[in-house]
């Protein structure tokens, strides 16, 4: 089974913000993994459109009772009409976690993350752990993923 890295932050962002979101995107996708996140704007929309860009697959649980909710680059929206508290379900839903900037969206996630051992991987965000495995560029993250895959 392929294994599904969240990509989490927030839902608006700079532009430099978003494309690093879209590059690591790319990359994931580039090597087979599939992406779930939020399903909406900013960070969530550019990973999707950089894992699209790479022909990947992409997962967003939605807030909201719609899927047409989601952005455009979403694959399979699921609508949990659960608003904030479907954030538990896109952490669950993860091998990793990569954070991307964020913010107090992105902090609740952290934590589930945290609290359910996760292995969390940080981009330009929440500074709230020593758990977090620091990054510089979605390069950097990607080859995070990979180690941590090759030690499970």
């Amino acid at each position: 089974m392929k294994k599904l890295i969240a990509v989490i932050g927030a839902g608006d962002c700079e532009p430099e913000i978003y494309d690093q979101a879209y590059e690591l995107g790319q990359l994931l996708s580039e090597n087979g993994f599939t992406v779930v996140c939020g399903g909406l704007g900013g960070v969530m929309e550019a990973v999707c459109k950089g894992v699209k860009s790479s022909n990947g697959t992409t997962i967003g649980i939605l807030p909201g009772n719609e899927t047409s909710e989601a952005n455009q680059y979403v694959d399979f929206g699921v609508a949990t009409g659960m608003g904030i508290g479907r954030n538990i379900i896109i952490i669950r839903s993860a091998s990793i976690v990569i954070a991307v900037n964020g913010k107090f969206g992105t902090l609740s996630e952290l934590a589930f993350a945290l609290q359910l051992n996760k292995p969390v991987i940080g981009l330009n965000t929440w500074d709230v752990s020593d758990q977090i495995l620091e990054v510089k560029s979605p390069q950097e993250a990607l080859i995070k993923v990979k180690e941590i895959l090759n030690n499970v």
